[in-house]
């Protein structure tokens, strides 16, 4: 498809004789025309721009559709406005299909300028660009009804019916390699179009029930009774927060610690919503194009992480990429430094967690440890068992002296009837510290 947008806008350069660019009606560029890299007048910054970042600033949107261009039929002239950026004349032809305006094809315009016999052809090669761009957009409608079939049907004959019908609408495509994208949460119930998403073969949204939040700073924290005088009343500088695994962003070290019990629901809950996208990849190892849709999808849904899915070649395999997608989204909101975009490969224990089923309730040894008024010893002892039970490194990463962590791990002692010192009561605690984040 990509190619045939190329190949009549090449067809346009030609008719004109000056280089042409072609973009979406969100001003996203398409394609555009080769041009003589000796001849500065061919191009100027906002052409420049428009093709260095693919799309073009409100700004010039705005000065631009001040022409009138959302409602000609007919080629528009516009003059330069260096006050605008827009520093040469330009020539508009609408790409419509049906009387909606789809996209526009652009020119810098130069006297003589091209003709009218030379623009009524170029406007009959709109005409086939706006059916293509129309049977896209449908093509990605319907694609995206059947992605959201395949990610919400119970398996069975539902599921192998809405699976052959997404193999169907993708043609050939379906055998080739993809990731899946999980966008949460997602404020509306609407996906964007499939064309402004690189990359994108489907996009829809799938129901949220987790909640959005990661745990926030406790109000207090108790009040510590018996370390050893030296460390009572110390005021340390360096950072409370946990050492880092690497994620793309996250907490920062001046933030406040968390407590592991207290969420915010904004946006999850039965009623919440979750972006799914369907991305091409070329190479299982250049996750690249899920990267860009994931960051720039999360960062439009204003308080969204995403999580990537191994990629995968066809289509069998779906459910488990979306689980995955979704798992290492529900890993960044329990651990923002995790994100605030995480593959699934690189979320550690939460690739284990985030697949259990929801406990009833907590451990009742952890149960206390969990609650609100002991939420900074359920960070130390979270932060003791991250650092592998190395003490210097624990205490460096809290900011307080070794022996004030040796006495609050004494208090975990007491209060769980748990021993540090043994392997699978550490397990235990380590599971249920991270699995209340969820």
């Amino acid at each position: 498809m990509k190619g045939d947008y190329q190949e009549l806008v090449d067809e346009i350069s030609g008719l004109l004789g000056v280089p042409a660019t072609l973009e979406n009606r969100d001003f996203e560029l398409i394609a555009f025309g080769a041009h003589d890299s000796d001849d500065d007048s061919a191009m100027d910054p906002v052409r420049t721009r428009s093709i260095l970042t693919r799309k073009s600033t409100p700004a010039v949107r705005s000065w631009f559709e001040g022409f009138g261009i959302t409602r000609a039929t007919g080629p528009v002239r516009i003059p330069a406005a260096p006050e605008a950026g827009v520093f040469r004349d330009r020539i508009c032809l609408p790409v419509r299909h049906r009387g909606i305006v789809l996209g526009y094809v652009w020119l810098l315009d130069a006297r003589p300028g091209p003709g009218v016999e030379q623009l009524d052809s170029a406007m009959e090669v709109t005409d086939r660009i706006g059916a293509l761009l129309a049977d896209e957009e449908r093509a990605g409608t319907d694609l995206s009804r059947e992605f959201r079939a395949v990610l919400t049907a119970e398996r069975g004959w539902q599921y192998d019916m809405a699976l052959a019908a997404l193999r169907t609408a993708l043609g050939p495509a379906a055998d080739g390699l993809h990731t899946v994208v999980c966008v949460a949460p997602w404020a509306s119930g609407d996906a964007p179009s499939a064309r402004a998403v690189v990359g994108a073969s489907a996009l829809c949204t799938v129901p949220w029930p987790w909640s959005a939040g990661a745990a926030h700073p406790p109000a207090a924290s108790a009040p510590e009774t018996g370390p050893p005088a030296g460390d009572r009343g110390r005021v340390t500088t360096a950072s409370p927060g946990r050492p880092r695994k690497g994620g793309r962003g996250g907490q920062k070290p001046e933030e406040p610690p968390r407590a592991v019990t207290d969420r915010a629901g904004d946006g999850g809950g039965p009623d919440g919503h979750a972006l799914a996208v369907l991305v091409r990849l070329r190479a299982a190892d250049v996750l690249a194009p899920a990267l860009t849709a994931a960051g720039r999808l999360s960062e439009a849904s204003g308080s969204g992480v995403a999580g990537i899915a191994l990629p995968r070649r066809g289509t069998g395999g779906l459910a488990a990429s979306w689980r995955e997608a979704a798992s290492a989204a529900r890993a960044v909101l329990a651990e923002p430094e995790l994100g605030p975009v995480a593959d699934w490969a690189s979320i550690g224990p939460y690739r284990l967690l985030t697949a259990l089923p929801p406990a009833p309730a907590p451990d009742p040894a952890t149960a206390a440890l969990l609650t609100a008024a002991n939420a900074e010893l359920a960070r130390t002892t979270e932060v003791f068992l991250d650092c592998a039970g190395q003490a210097g490194r624990a205490a460096s990463a809290l900011g307080i002296h070794r022996q004030t962590l040796y006495y609050r791990l004494s208090r975990v002692e007491r209060l769980t009837g748990l021993d540090l010192d043994d392997g699978e009561d550490r397990l235990l605690l380590h599971m249920a510290l991270k699995a209340a984040r969820l």
